[in-house]
């Protein structure tokens, strides 16, 4: 479960693909199979949530790890790669890792 928590001991990554409106759908099913099919199932993975923008340009992955080293293997395992690869078929994207600085409730 995605708990964003400045105290949550997680490695948050915030990865934005940029994609041509008519690939946004194609896009978030290639992001939704590859953590179904692969990036959940790795050591260290809490949790992965997948927004698509409402004009359609863009698609944000924002996922937790249990440390920046399991999140690293992930990347390095040829299944995830597999993955990444036909998600970067369809869109550019930049990824960052994240600390929670603040969060606020009403």
């Amino acid at each position: 479960m995605t708990t964003i928590d400045p105290a949550a001991d997680v490695a948050t990554l915030v990865n934005v693909f940029t994609v041509d409106p008519r690939r946004q759908r194609e896009l978030v099913d290639v992001l939704t199979a590859a953590t179904e099919e692969a990036i959940r199932h790795r050591p260290g993975f809490v949790s992965a949530n997948i927004h698509a923008s409402t004009d359609g340009t863009r698609v944000v992955n924002y996922a937790q790890w249990a440390s920046v080293e399991e999140y690293q293997a992930m990347l390095a395992d040829p299944g995830c790669r597999e993955h990444m690869a036909a998600a970067a078929a369809l869109a550019s994207f930049d990824p960052h890792l994240y600390a929670v600085a603040s969060v606020h409730h009403r």
